[in-house]
């Protein structure tokens, strides 16, 4: 199922989910200009991860800013928030008056190319809530999100291509009924720089 033919802002039909996406959203500078920018100046992380027994790095590297003293925990791998900066609160702003909602802090994940990835997984941790509101915003080469339902066999997988400058609202029962993921390709591409902006609950 391919959802990108969506309209700017309209929501994308996929049942269990309340996902919106808005194509191209002014974020106060070219979306190419903010790549560049925040590449260099964002403190990178690469994290080993586990999966059937074995270790391997993260294929992407991760940065993550909020507000003082909040933590993060997600695939066993627990990050303490940066110091936002000015140009991710400018954007969080922006971001915030288009979604009506509140964000505290926000995950950044660097695709250096077409082989950095990300498996399936779902945005659920307690520290979330019950229904999170997830604000991603996508920078440079465009990248296809895949959303795999997490309980029904019958109902197909869904693709989401997500252009540079564009913002993905997931709302609602999106992570308790869906997982996404980024899969690696073999086509080379330039790299991409995902913003995800969340609200961390004290637990």
């Amino acid at each position: 199922m391919d959802l990108f033919q969506a309209a700017a802002g309209e929501p994308l039909p996929l049942r269990d989910a309340d996902l919106r996406l808005y194509r191209e959203i002014d974020l106060g500078a070219p979306p190419g200009q903010l790549l560049r920018e925040l590449v260099e100046a964002t403190p990178w992380r690469c994290d080993p991860i586990t999966l059937w027994g074995r270790t391997y790095p993260q294929p992407r590297l991760v940065a993550w800013f909020g507000e003082p003293g909040l933590r993060y925990t997600y695939s066993r791998i627990t990050l303490e928030a940066l110091p936002w900066t000015d140009a991710l609160n400018q954007i969080r702003a922006r971001v915030e008056a288009l979604s009506g909602s509140a964000f505290n802090s926000v995950l950044l994940n660097y695709y250096r190319d077409n082989r950095d990835s990300m498996g399936f997984h779902a945005d659920d941790e307690p520290e979330l809530g019950e229904e999170p509101v997830i604000a991603s915003v996508s920078l440079g080469a465009e990248r296809t999100l895949v959303f795999r339902h997490r309980y029904r066999r019958d109902v197909p997988d869904a693709r989401i291509a997500l252009p540079s400058g564009s913002l993905l609202l997931m709302r609602g029962r999106t992570q308790s009924c869906w997982k996404h993921g980024i899969r690696k390709t073999t086509r080379p591409c330039g790299p991409r720089l995902n913003l995800t902006f969340r609200r961390i609950l004290a637990v």
